[in-house]
């Protein structure tokens, strides 16, 4: 079925934004000005300023949500399901993860190339499958185990493409492996966030757009005060801002005001993940999580792309076999696969069985939560 005209601007919206999220974040890292004291010019290095920034998006997804509830509640028949009341304290543990995992994303995007960065996110499938399985309770399909054995060889690959192509003017070898390992600790943290809001979403019922906000407000608040001791811990070399502390705030105020331009790729950021998520959970609910999953994929293509368009890295074989590689994981391990398998008679019958088993987890999940809501209450 051919898609409406609605249905390809959400998804050119969700894959436009997705993209300048990561290309906003790496051109202000590209920037150097002068600061607040007599320092030399330097280089744009805040990653916990940026995360306050990305937070500050995420948090504007709850006014969309209210917004979006008050339009539906004003419509003769209200479509719009805001979910059951909870306490907003449930999504204050995946906050805190989420936080942190940016912030070390945002450490970690100084020191690697963008389009390494949107790959290695990948990695999150892995530990985001093990950890569904340990404390969900979760079956996974051969399908997916072999997912998730492509893509850890997808990331070794492009592992392998940084360790050769690393030592270029702007990144040194040892900054390029630090920042790589840095982006996959990171989505340890962030698959420990998603298996925890797959648990209070599917027991509360939370509408998607309002669980983002409630966790951008927590992230938002508690690393904006936190910016105030980070100001204070001096960490060496570690930093790369003149007074070698964790973050200065100050300084990157400062930055800003001498080169403007800053400003505007910390709002493309901002504004970016805002639309992005939105964008996201419409694809899904409009189309499919399928396409939601095949989108996600194709911007890492686009930033790959515009990134040595504007001379931000250089091609490398290797890179594009790491890509393909983690495509074709990600792949398996979302179920792209079963509607290519269902035209093949002798494959039908397997895929209709993958279908009724992730069928009946998911209704198993929700189940669970029906009941284990039905105790509390």
């Amino acid at each position: 079925m051919a898609w409406t005209k609605y249905q390809l601007f959400l998804a050119g919206l969700m894959l436009t934004t997705g993209s300048i999220n990561t290309l906003s974040a790496k051109w202000a890292d590209t920037f150097s000005a002068r600061g607040c004291r007599d320092d030399p010019e330097h280089g744009f290095s805040h990653p916990f300023v940026q995360a306050v920034g990305m937070f500050m998006g995420e948090f504007s997804c709850l006014a969309v949500f209210y917004i979006l509830l008050c339009h539906d509640r004003r419509s003769p028949e209200p479509k719009m399901n805001p979910g059951q009341s909870f306490n907003p304290l449930l999504f204050f543990p995946p906050a805190m993860c989420d936080m942190t995992a940016t912030s070390i994303m945002y450490v970690a995007l100084n020191m690697t190339s963008a389009s390494s960065f949107q790959m290695l996110r990948g990695a999150v499938i892995i530990f985001t499958g093990l950890l569904s399985v340990a404390f969900l309770g979760r079956r996974l399909l051969a399908s997916q185990w072999i997912g998730i054995l492509i893509t850890i060889l997808g990331l070794v690959i492009v592992g392998l493409a940084d360790f050769f192509s690393g030592h270029k003017d702007e990144h040194n070898l040892s900054d390029v492996i630090t920042g790589d390992l840095l982006i996959v600790l990171a989505q340890v943290i962030v698959s420990v966030q998603m298996v925890l809001e797959e648990k209070f979403v599917y027991k509360h019922d939370v509408h998607p757009l309002r669980a983002v906000g409630t966790e951008g407000f927590f992230g938002f608040f508690v690393l904006s005060l936190l910016l105030i001791p980070m100001y204070f811990i001096h960490v060496g070399n570690f930093s790369d801002n003149p007074r070698q502390v964790l973050e200065d705030a100050l300084d990157a105020f400062c930055q800003i005001g001498h080169q403007p331009l800053i400003l505007l790729a910390l709002l493309g950021n901002t504004v970016s993940i805002a639309f992005f998520n939105f964008a996201g959970i419409s694809v899904t609910k409009e189309i499919s999580a399928t396409t939601r999953m095949v989108l996600d994929s194709l911007r890492t293509l686009v930033i790959w792309v515009v990134s040595m368009a504007l001379g931000w890295e250089q091609f490398h074989g290797l890179q594009v076999l790491g890509f393909l590689v983690l495509l074709l994981g990600t792949a398996l391990y979302n179920g792209l696969h079963r509607p290519l398998l269902a035209r093949i008679p002798c494959c039908a019958g397997m895929v209709n069985q993958e279908e009724e088993s992730s069928a009946g987890e998911r209704e198993r999940l929700l189940g669970e939560g029906r009941v284990q809501a039905g105790d509390e209450s």
